[in-house]
């Protein structure tokens, strides 16, 4: 949904009950959570290193569980941190050259094991892209843990097509925003 102002409370509320009854926008549900690209879509990948040690790890799954890998201002999740479950709809909310842009998601799926956790949303009817995005933090034998973004999309509204180069660039500012947003945290808290 294209708004020219921040959309207010009751406009979100309004649009998520509409969205959550709806189904996905792109047939490859859970594809994000395979190495191989996904045909048809921009295919993106990221990883950062947060440290080492169990007070690192700790710090590192609050932050999921917090959104914290949003990195607030220009882009931000509603509710402000909606429970990480199988089929919560939450809205994204980017700014981007002036104009706001409500999004509709769903969790596809949840990990939670000794070694990952994150999960993965989708993109429904109301979402300006269509694809996947898995957020996850993994902790290795070595007890180093990383912050890993993977993402399969492509531009589903007209205006996003149009401005494909300024959509994708977009997407890399949230990537690095996302990873420093996630050190941050990290940094912040696991001492």
């Amino acid at each position: 949904m294209l708004l020219f102002s921040r959309p207010k409370d009751s406009l979100i509320r309004a649009f998520l009950d509409a969205e959550k009854q709806l189904p996905y926008s792109y047939p490859e549900i859970g594809s994000s959570q395979h190495e191989a690209p996904v045909a048809g879509y921009d295919n993106d990948l990221s990883t950062i290193e947060l440290g080492r040690g169990d007070w690192v790890w700790l710090a590192a799954k609050e932050a999921v569980r917090q959104w914290k890998m949003f990195p607030g201002g220009w882009a931000y999740i509603v509710p402000r941190i909606p429970p990480i479950r199988q089929h919560e709809t939450v809205g994204m909310v980017a700014q981007v050259m002036g104009l706001w842009w409500l999004n509709s998601c769903r969790i596809v799926y949840v990990i939670d094991d000794e070694h990952q956790f994150g999960f993965a949303y989708g993109t429904l009817p109301g979402h300006v892209e269509c694809g996947e995005e898995l957020f996850i933090v993994e902790r290795d034998e070595n007890g180093r843990v990383r912050y890993r973004l993977r993402a399969f999309s492509r531009p589903r509204f007209w205006m996003a097509r149009l401005a494909y180069p300024i959509a994708r660039a977009y997407q890399r500012k949230f990537v690095r925003e996302s990873m420093q947003s996630m050190l941050v945290f990290v940094q912040n808290h696991s001492s």
